[in-house]
């Protein structure tokens, strides 16, 4: 069980207030919840201690903390909301309530699901802690499934997958993504599941320690050319990342070859080109398999370089090599930029989480994980520029929505499919759905740019307003002051984003006329 003084060990901050702080919201909520009870039969606080103890292993500020801790008192028992303002003050009520506002987030069918995305959005956009606290308050609840009735298991696996999964991929929170995926997968997909452990039976048989052989190999490999500030560690791909490439590979296990990966974390990005190169002269590295997502990230942000080798004894693997900045934006995506101050996070979390995830998972967790560095920002705790700009988007699009299926049509065309990602003359990375035009790039930049634009040039090339993007183009937007859509730009977009837009500028030009 997470205690006080473990949860304080793990702050991002060294301030006494802050410690204080965390205190005096963990005695709270001890008090509130001292007759209360999990399925487990363990006092329900258990459950707020480990939310609040992951959230500091994040790097989360001391307020973000409190409120983990807090999260349940207005819902849950007879705190008032008036008690928290006058206790903790107003930004740690806003974050409680927001929370709180969350707990009816539920998958109960098309119409439920889509009110409930669209909750969390809102929610989202005026904070994002208080999308980072439910996040962890559901790893921590899929966790200890096991002890909730069979009955509402399922249902909580499913809202899992379908609400809270999808969400952390956009925000790059790899980490509790893959958590989350792995824990639901023998819930709501049993027969799929148990296929893939037969699957990969054959292949585990002594993989820890091979993968352990190989990691030391490396790491001599490194020290001989006198790499010496690294850190590697190595994982065996999650059970549901690996169904579902499965489904697209025909189930042929021969078709997959990141199923064992090598991690190394270096200092520095000229580091991460050295790396590669001194692998590829350890391990001969397969035609085509060389992926440079530090020149080209993918459009959550991550950024790695990642190559697939073969070994001497056969051993197919994939070798990833990033910055230990890198690697904590992969692990905590926009938690990573929330972090109080520089500081090492990581390591317990991960070894805690494997603790409370059933021994039948943790073979498919990263092992000898090392601590990675969180960016640095003022905890003030929180700024409303820290909201990705596409979770503002959707928010202001849909905040007094009616029709919730047309909002989660939407939300899947636009930020649940497949990505693409394309730049701007400047060098900033524009993330747009498969299918995207310079009318959506357009928009994406801005709304004004949108609404000015007169033409547009792909890699210096002028081309059609419906000319479709392809991964790596360079776009620039040509603006004129009397430029701007007719209707005829909807057809050309795929975004509903930039489709409302559209309307509602060509609404305002003919008012004008």
């Amino acid at each position: 069980m997470s205690d006080l003084k473990s949860i304080q060990s793990h702050l991002s901050s060294n301030q006494k207030e802050d410690a204080a702080l965390v205190e005096k919201a963990y005695l709270f909520a001890e008090n509130a919840h001292k007759d209360q009870k999990r399925y487990s039969g363990e006092p329900y606080f258990t459950h707020l201690a480990a939310v609040a103890e992951m959230l500091a292993d994040m790097g989360m500020g001391a307020k973000t903390v409190a409120a983990g801790l807090l999260h349940d008192s207005i819902e849950d028992t007879n705190t008032t909301i008036a008690t928290i303002r006058e206790e903790f003050g107003p930004e740690i009520l806003f974050l409680v309530e927001g929370v709180t506002k969350l707990g009816s987030v539920r998958y109960h069918g098309t119409d439920r699901h889509n009110e409930s995305l669209r909750k969390l959005f809102v929610a989202t956009s005026e904070d994002i802690r208080i999308l980072i606290i439910k996040l962890v308050d559901r790893l921590h609840n899929m966790q200890t499934l096991e002890h909730v009735p069979k009955e509402k298991q399922l249902r909580i696996a499913r809202e899992t997958l379908e609400i809270y999964v999808p969400v952390a991929h956009r925000l790059g929170m790899g980490r509790i993504r893959k958590e989350l995926e792995d824990l639901a997968f023998p819930y709501v997909y049993p027969d799929e599941y148990s296929r893939v452990k037969k699957l990969i039976e054959p292949d585990m048989k002594g993989a820890l320690e091979k993968l352990e052989r190989l990691r030391k190999s490396l790491q001599k490999r490194l020290a001989g050319e006198k790499i010496t500030d690294f850190k590697t560690d190595y994982r065996v791909k999650g059970l549901y990342s690996l169904f579902r490439k499965l489904e697209r590979r025909d189930w042929d296990m021969d078709k997959i070859y990141d199923l064992f990966a090598i991690r190394v974390l270096v200092p520095t990005i000229d580091n991460c080109y050295q790396t590669l190169g001194l692998v590829h002269q350890l391990w001969r590295p397969l035609p085509q398999r060389v992926k440079d997502y530090i020149a080209f990230p993918k459009p959550n942000g991550y950024k790695s370089l990642h190559t697939t080798v073969i070994t001497p004894d056969g051993i197919i693997l994939e070798v990833q090599i990033r910055t230990e900045s890198m690697h904590a934006e992969s692990e905590f995506g926009v938690a990573s930029h929330l972090a109080y101050k520089q500081r090492q996070a990581g390591q317990a979390f991960t070894s805690r989480m494997s603790d409370l995830i059933p021994m039948l998972f943790r073979p498919f967790m990263w092992t000898r994980s090392g601590r990675q560095t969180a960016q640095e920002t003022t905890d003030k705790e929180y700024n409303i520029e820290q909201v990705p700009y596409w979770i503002k988007e959707i928010a202001n699009a849909h905040k007094n929505a009616e029709d919730t299926s047309e909002f989660v049509m939407g939300l899947r065309e636009d930020f649940f499919s497949h990505r693409i990602f394309a730049f701007t003359p400047k060098g900033d990375v524009i993330d747009l759905p498969i299918g995207a035009s310079v009318v959506d790039f357009a928009y994406a930049i801005h709304t004004d740019i949108g609404n000015s634009m007169a033409g547009a040039k792909i890699n210096n090339k002028l081309v059609p307003l419906h000319t479709e993007l392809r991964n790596g183009d360079i776009v620039e937007i040509l603006t004129k002051k009397n430029g701007g859509p007719t209707l005829k730009w909807v057809h050309f977009s795929k975004t509903t984003l930039a489709q409302r837009h559209i309307r509602q500028r060509v609404a305002e030009l003919k008012e004008q006329k």
